[in-house]
C-alpha cells in the first residue's frame, strides 16, 4: 500500500496539522502528493506551498483515476471527495491507519498526552536528527522523510482513540487529563484508551511520574518514570530557571547521566525534555550529543512563538486546554518577570468550553489582564449552546470580549507580553492587532 510509486496521494483535509506533515513526509520520500481543504488560510500551508505540493479546495472534481486517497479523521464518509472516491473504486485510507503502517521499517516513538505533543515530538525529533538518521511527523505542520531514517518519531492523538491503530516500539506519555469532552465521557473514559494505547506498546513506555493516572498502568513492558521527584526512574536535579531558559542535572535511578540546558521557559518544557533524554538514554544513544543537540533546538510553531513590535512582545501559542494556558503563562513569567502579561484567549469547541468552564476561568486569572474572542467551533462541532460571555462573566482579571474589526482596547497595554492564544484561528485577531500597533505612535523603552 505504501510502496506506490506510480500512483498520487490525494489528501483530503491537507491543512490538518497531521496530515500536512504526512504529505511532506511522502513528499520527501519522492512520492507524488496533492491535496484539498477550504480555501482559508492556515499556517500549516506554509510548508506545503514551499515544498510545491498541489493544494485545492474541495471539490468532486479534484478526485480522478489513478489516486490513492488518504483522509484526515475530521471528514466523514459523507464528504463529496470521499464519495466520489467510493464511485471511482479508489483506495481509501484513514490518516491514522495510513500512518500505522509507515511506522513499521523503523524504531517508532509515539508521543501522546492530553498536552504537550507536538512541542516534545518537535525536541525529539530535533535531537535524534542530529545524532541519527530520524523520519518524523509533528503536528505543528513539520515533517521529514528521511530514506536512511533508523527511527521515526510522531505525535500519537487520542482523540477518537485514533491512537490505538499504531503499535510503537516506545510511547512517551506526557500526561492525562479530561479533553475532548465531545468524545470521551469521563477522566476515566481517556485513562482506558491510554491503558489500552499501552498495551500496544513493544518495548517500553516513558511516562511522567507526577501523573496520578499514569501510575496506574498495567502492561508487559517496562514502563520509565520521569520527573523531579524520589519515585521517578530518570529525575530531574539542581533546576535552574532563569531568564535564559532552564538548566538541570538528570539521574537514572540514582546515577547521574547528564547536564542540560534547555532555552525554553516552564517547567511543562523541562518535563518534556526529560522524556526525550529518557528515550535516548534507553537507546543507547550519547548523553552528550543530547545535551548539544538540545541547546540549538528553537521550538515548534505556534507554540511560544515571539516577536517584537513596538514596546510589546507578541506572543503566538497553541494553548487551548486550561492546562496548557497555565504552562504558558508560566513560561512567559520566567522569560519576562517584570512584565505585565496580557492574555487574548479564543477558546475552541463549544463542548470543551462547557465542559471546562470553571477551570479555564480559573488559568486565564493567572495573567494580569485577560481578553476574549469568540468561541471557535471545528468541522465536527459548528454550534453550540454555551457563549464567550458566559465564561467572561467567570473571569476577575477582565474578560472583555473582543472583535477582529475592533481590537483598539489592546492599545492600552505598553511595554508589556501580549499571548494570543487558541486552536482556531486567534492569529487573525493577532494580526488586527500588530496591523493597528504599527500605525500607533509609541515610546519605546
Amino acid at each position: 500500500m505504501i510502496n506506490h510509486k506510480n500512483t498520487t496521494y490525494h489528501f483530503i483535509g491537507i491543512k490538518g496539522s497531521g496530515m500536512s506533515s504526512l504529505a511532506l513526509v511522502l513528499h520527501e520520500k519522492g512520492f507524488k502528493v496533492q491535496g484539498s481543504d477550504v480555501e482559508e488560510y492556515f499556517f500549516t500551508q506554509r510548508d506545503l506551498e514551499k515544498a510545491g505540493i498541489p493544494l485545492m479546495v474541495f471539490s468532486p472534481e479534484n478526485i480522478t483515476e489513478g489516486l490513492t486517497i488518504i483522509a484526515g479523521n475530521a471528514f466523514p464518509d459523507t464528504h463529496e471527495e470521499v464519495v466520489r472516491a467510493r464511485e471511482l473504486g479508489l483506495e481509501i485510507i484513514r490518516y491514522h491507519d495510513f500512518l500505522a503502517q509507515l511506522i513499521q521499517n523503523f524504531t517508532s516513538i509515539g508521543v501522546t498526552g492530553s498536552h504537550g505533543k507536538t512541542s516534545t515530538t518537535g525536541l525529539l525529533a530535533h535531537v535524534l536528527s542530529g545524532i541519527r538518521p530520524t523520519s518524523y511527523l509533528i503536528g505543528d505542520g513539520t515533517g521529514s522523510g528521511n530514506d536512511s531514517a533508523e527511527f521515526f518519531a510522531f505525535e500519537a492523538c487520542e482523540y477518537r482513540r485514533h491512537f490505538l491503530a499504531y503499535s510503537p516500539d516506545y510511547a512517551i506519555m506526557l500526561n492525562i487529563d479530561f479533553d475532548h469532552p465531545d468524545y470521551y465521557e469521563s477522566i476515566e473514559d481517556v485513562f482506558s484508551a491510554f491503558q489500552s494505547m499501552g498495551e500496544k506498546v513493544k518495548k517500553g513506555i516513558i511516562a511522567f511520574g507526577e501523573d496520578a493516572h499514569l501510575r496506574q498502568l498495567t502492561v508487559d513492558v517496562p514502563v520509565y518514570y520521569y520527573g523531579v521527584e524520589e519515585a521517578d526512574d530518570f529525575q530531574a536535579r539542581n533546576i535552574k530557571r532563569t531568564t535564559d531558559g532552564s538548566a538541570f542535572d538528570v539521574y537514572f535511578r540514582g546515577e547521574k547521566i547528564g547536564h542540560f540546558v534547555s532555552p525554553a521557559y516552564g517547567q511543562h518544557n523541562i518535563n518534556n525534555a526529560l522524556s526525550v533524554i529518557a528515550l535516548c538514554y534507553l537507546e543507547g544513544l550519547p548523553m552528550a550529543e543530547v545535551a548539544r543537540e538540545m541547546l540549538t533546538f528553537k521550538g515548534v510553531k505556534r507554540r511560544f512563538s515571539e516577536k517584537v513590535m513596538a514596546d510589546m512582545t507578541i506572543v503566538d501559542d497553541y494553548a487551548h486546554h486550561p492546562a496548557e494556558i497555565i504552562a504558558t503563562i508560566d513560561g512567559a513569567r520566567q522569560k519576562y518577570p517584570e512584565k505585565e502579561i496580557i492574555a487574548v484567549f479564543q477558546p475552541h469547541t463549544f463542548t470543551r468550553t462547557i465542559a471546562l468552564m470553571d477551570e479555564f476561568s480559573a488559568a486565564l486569572d493567572l495573567a494580569d489582564r485577560v481578553y476574549l474572542c469568540d468561541i471557535f467551533g471545528s468541522a465536527r462541532e459548528t454550534q453550540g449552546s454555551v457563549k464567550i460571555e458566559d465564561l467572561s462573566n467567570r473571569i476577575t482579571k477582565g474578560g472583555q470580549v473582543i472583535k477582529e474589526e475592533n481590537v483598539s482596547p489592546l492599545l492600552e497595554h505598553e511595554n508589556a507580553v501580549i499571548i494570543f492564544m487558541g486552536a482556531g484561528d486567534v492569529q487573525k485577531f493577532e494580526r488586527a492587532y500588530e496591523k493597528l500597533l504599527s500605525t500607533t505612535t509609541r515610546n519605546v523603552l
